[in-house]
Formats: C-alpha cells, structure tokens, sequence
C-alpha cells in the first residue's frame, strides 16, 4: 500500500499548527488578565487592588495539585494578613470533580472553576499546576510550571516576601 507524502505529513502538520496556535504563557512583567472577565463559577474576593495575588491553576487528575493544596494553605495562614491573596483556579470540566476533590483537600483560600478554560487559555497555562505570583498592581511578577516539593514551596515564600517588602 503506497501512502502519498502529504498523508504522512499531516500528523505533523496538525502538530505544528496546534503549537503554533497555543496561547503563549503570560511572562514576567505582563498584566494578568481580569479576573471579572472571565465566566468563573464561585465567588472572587471583593477586591484584589493592592493586594499580592497568587493564581494557581489546578485540575483534580493533577497529582502533584493535590500537593499544592497543604502548601496553599500555609501560605494563606501565613502572609494572609499581610496581603496575600491565593485564587486557586480548577480546570476540571465536571463541577463534581472539583467538589469532590475539595472533600479530600479542603482550601482555606479561594477556589474559582474556569469550566470554558477561557482563562487557563488566556493565561497560557500548559502545566497543571501553573502559578502566577502578582504584585500589588496586577502584573505578573513571578511564575511557575508544575510543583516540585520544598523546593518551589521555599520559592514561593521568597517570592511572596519579596513583594509584601514594596
């Protein structure tokens, strides 16, 4: 069987495209985009102006989400009162899947479910979990692809502190 070239291109065609296609990631320095417009199910803080906003982006499959969520937590008890904000951001298509993830890995922090992943797109995030770590005017200051332990935990620290100084 005699299979012409352009057959055996188009897988390879249709990944090219797909990649060239891909939103790019937000990078250090850019706005992130607004929150309030994007059609999020749950409730967003009343106001995030001035405040230092950590974006993580989540879906229940990810395991290394399920060990974000304790690191959350502490981060939010943390610097919480000194302006830290954290909005979890769920990808899930199933509201019940995010639900019943929250069973297991209750947060003590904002969580939003994005079911168009219009905001996932807009924000470019490829990895689950992907964080954007904010200043005080919404730019994005710090970010990160996937979670690795006391590793990104100590960087997010260092990160968070580093604004809450300005």
């Amino acid at each position: 069987m005699n299979i012409s070239p352009l057959r055996k291109l188009a897988p390879a065609t249709l990944l090219a495209l797909t990649l060239i296609n891909a939103p790019a990631a937000l990078k250090v320095g850019d706005a992130f985009p607004d929150l309030a417009g994007f059609k999020l199910e749950g409730r967003l803080p009343d106001s995030l102006k001035g405040k230092i906003v950590m974006v993580d982006f989540w879906a229940s499959w990810c395991g290394p989400c399920k060990e974000t969520f304790p690191e959350m937590n502490e981060l939010q008890k943390k610097y919480g009162s000194q302006g830290l904000v954290i909005i979890a951001v769920n990808e899930d298509e199933e509201g019940s899947d995010m639900r019943d993830f929250l069973k297991q890995n209750p947060a003590a922090f904002t969580v939003v479910r994005d079911p168009e992943q219009k905001l996932v797109a807009a924000a470019g995030a490829q990895t689950m979990p992907s964080s954007f770590i904010l200043d005080a005017t919404g730019k994005v200051r710090f970010a990160h692809s996937g979670f690795h332990g006391a590793e990104t935990r100590k960087q997010y620290e260092q990160e968070i502190e580093t604004l809450l100084k300005k």
